[in-house]
């Protein structure tokens, strides 16, 4: 004698909405990833061109040890700002 199973609705209901919520979070962390990578992108970019802005300001002024402090100053910004995007960029992908 063949045994038949019964479904339970009420288990594929559950069921169906276990997978819909597993989708949905695959999902979320997906479009949190990017928008987390351009976030870092515009920040970066927005810093460096602060940097440069700095930079070019005080060479305008044609005092040598102004546009030397500057460069330095500016110089630094830049490397920090590379450094934490690409620490930050490993952390999101």
């Amino acid at each position: 004698m063949a045994t038949q199973t019964k479904t339970d609705p009420i288990t594929e209901s559950v069921e169906t909405a276990a997978e819909r919520v597993a989708e949905l979070n695959e999902k979320t962390v997906a479009n949190g990833k990017k928008a987390g990578a351009a976030y870092l992108s515009s920040y970066e970019k927005a810093v460096l061109s602060l940097a440069d802005s700095y930079e070019k300001a005080a060479s305008a002024t044609k005092v040598e040890w102004l546009a030397t402090v500057a460069t330095a100053q500016a110089d630094f910004t830049r490397d920090v700002t590379k450094a934490y995007a690409g620490a930050a960029r490993e952390l999101v992908s």
